[in-house]
């Protein structure tokens, strides 16, 4: 079978799942603290997945007004998962545990000329908290993540899938897989914590499998077979998790999450604050739509 089904630079990029599968097991957030925070009840006074959820979202909202890529708030989310499954967080401190996570994401993943400076995030962030209070914050975060920065996220695997069906498409099918609408779909699934109880490889494969199903690009069905099999993923383990995706995908596309007064972005940058910005920061003003494929 994998001769039929991969060859060349596709035989080249499975050689990279079996290290990408091992990895992302240690850096996965602790699903009994992620149930924790799903089951507190919202009384002002604990963590809750509502307000985790909320912050995920502000995080996005950063990502897309420096223009980061969508591996940076991937990771963050990491982050912030990894420490809030570890820590009892009250609610007043999570602004500044959530941007001390963006912070270390983009020092991490973006290049060192795009990193904005501290005072600029709080800044345009609204915070109230100073530039040493973060950096307290840093250090206590990365203290609780053991210092592993480099987690597997859901982004790479969701690269890697997306480059082996690539290769396993005609050039004119190609254009049916649009991979900034799979990046938009992740960053959906990102902002809901359940997702963060999948394993990154698991979650990738679902938003792929249900990308070539909504498609409909049938030749691609051993492919994707193959990339199930060799990621170790089980039918039962695929069904739920892509049910969950399906889910999610048609709440954030619905008119009712389109209302501005609902996702709309929380940035309103005074005139003062945006003078004192750099001229290469980008503010978005939505949610990303998820870009429709070529019909």
């Amino acid at each position: 079978m994998i001769d039929t089904v991969a060859s060349g630079e596709a035989r080249d990029l499975l050689l990279q799942l079996p290290g990408m599968l091992e990895q992302e097991l240690r850096a996965q957030p602790r699903a009994a603290g992620l149930r924790l925070l799903e089951a507190a009840h919202d009384n002002g006074l604990r963590m809750t997945a509502r307000l985790r959820d909320f912050e995920v979202k502000d995080l996005l909202s950063l990502t897309q007004f420096f223009g980061f890529h969508t591996e940076t708030f991937s990771l963050a989310v990491n982050f912030l998962d990894r420490f809030l499954s570890k820590m009892k967080v009250q609610p007043k401190h999570l602004g500044c545990v959530g941007l001390s996570c963006f912070y270390l994401a983009v020092k991490a993943s973006e290049e060192e000329r795009n990193v904005p400076l501290a005072t600029d995030l709080i800044r345009i962030s609204q915070y109230r908290f100073t530039v040493s209070d973060m950096m307290r914050m840093e250090k206590i975060v990365l203290e609780k993540l053991c210092w592993k920065i480099k987690a597997t996220t859901a982004f790479p695997f969701l690269q890697l899938y997306h480059s082996f069906i690539h290769e396993n498409l005609s050039c004119e099918r190609r254009k049916y897989l649009n991979f900034e609408r799979l990046e938009t779909q992740l960053k959906a699934c990102h902002c809901r914590i359940m997702f963060s109880k999948a394993k990154p490889s698991v979650l990738a494969l679902s938003i792929m499998a249900l990308e070539i199903e909504e498609q409909k690009l049938l030749e691609l069905t051993e492919a994707l077979e193959f990339l199930q099999l060799h990621s170790k993923i089980n039918n039962r383990e695929l069904t739920f998790w892509k049910e969950l995706v399906l889910k999610c995908l048609a709440e954030y596309s619905s008119s009712k999450c389109s209302k501005p007064n609902v996702q709309k972005l929380k940035w309103i940058v005074s005139g003062r604050t945006a003078r004192q910005l750099k001229h290469s920061y980008y503010r978005i003003t939505h949610l990303p739509t998820i870009p429709e494929t070529t019909s």
